[in-house]
């Protein structure tokens, strides 16, 4: 038999090798033998789309990357990528507005797969104090601006700690999708050299533990941002949240990042704050 597929076998055996699946337990996954899967994967043989799609879901590949396993079985794409702009997106820009508005005066925003800010609320501009201008000329990228040393860094009084938080995340971005001008980004940030006296920081278990202002110990839930603003030190629990199933290679890309007060302190700080514009809203 003649090598007809290449191509897509082989990006189908590196999708696997990252999930760290046999063959076997994706033919059982997908329905299909693992011989079947090994002629895949060495050209021997041509998948249907229905099959290159339905392993790409079982090896949980990214929506853009499934395009591509199908431009390289010789098929369409499937997933269209429509700009945020295109006015078929626009209940999608309406509803995350309203969402971000909702979350005033805490700070919220909506990141692109590159960490690119495209849209963000009043409370935001809280996080953005200080930060240098060149670095909020859209797009405003936002772990440029956390660990750049000229952007929030300075004022981020765990630094050490939330860089690491980050890098890892990006870390299993990468990982997970394979994504080359992500790792651009990740060795950009890596590069950066850490603000004076953030190396005198405590460890990441003592940095975990806080005191409220009676002097009781709290111990949150999960690894906290202090970052000074205003003379205070807000401490802020981040979450970020996707869309389940997205069609569309834009939405599939889309975070909406929320941070939520840490303690009470915070959160009446963020009261008292006069909002201003913040981020380059949506685009």
């Amino acid at each position: 038999m003649t090598t007809t597929t290449a191509g897509v076998g082989t990006l189908l055996r590196g999708w696997r090798e990252r999930r760290r699946i046999s063959q076997l337990e994706l033919a059982l996954r997908a329905d299909s033998s693992a011989r079947h899967i090994s002629f895949i994967e060495t050209g021997r043989s041509r998948p249907s789309q229905a099959m290159v799609l339905r392993l790409a879901e079982h090896l949980d590949v990214p929506v853009r990357e499934r395009n591509a396993l199908l431009v390289a079985a010789g098929y369409a794409p499937a997933y269209p990528e429509t700009p945020l702009r295109d006015p078929a997106m626009h209940p999608l820009r309406e509803s995350l507005d309203r969402l971000l508005a909702a979350y005033d005066p805490f700070p919220a925003l909506v990141l692109d797969g590159m960490y690119d800010v495209v849209a963000a609320n009043q409370g935001v501009s809280a996080l953005l104090q200080g930060v240098a201008p060149h670095l909020l000329r859209p797009p405003l990228n936002a772990m440029r601006v956390t660990l750049h040393p000229e952007g929030m860094a300075p004022r981020i009084r765990n630094f050490r700690q939330w860089r690491g938080h980050l890098l890892e995340r990006i870390e299993r971005q990468i990982t997970m999708s394979g994504h080359e001008p992500l790792r651009a980004l990740y060795e950009e940030l890596t590069a950066y050299p850490a603000p004076p006296g953030s190396a005198e920081e405590p460890s990441a278990s003592a940095s975990a533990s806080a005191s409220a202002s009676d002097g009781t110990e709290v111990f949150p839930f999960a690894l906290p941002m202090r970052i000074e603003h205003g003379g205070r030190v807000l401490s802020f629990i981040s979450t970020a949240t996707t869309f389940n199933t997205p069609m569309d290679v834009t939405v599939s890309e889309l975070a909406i990042e929320t941070f939520l007060p840490a303690d009470p302190e915070t959160a009446a700080a963020l009261q008292t704050l006069t909002p201003r514009a913040a981020g380059p809203g949506t685009r």
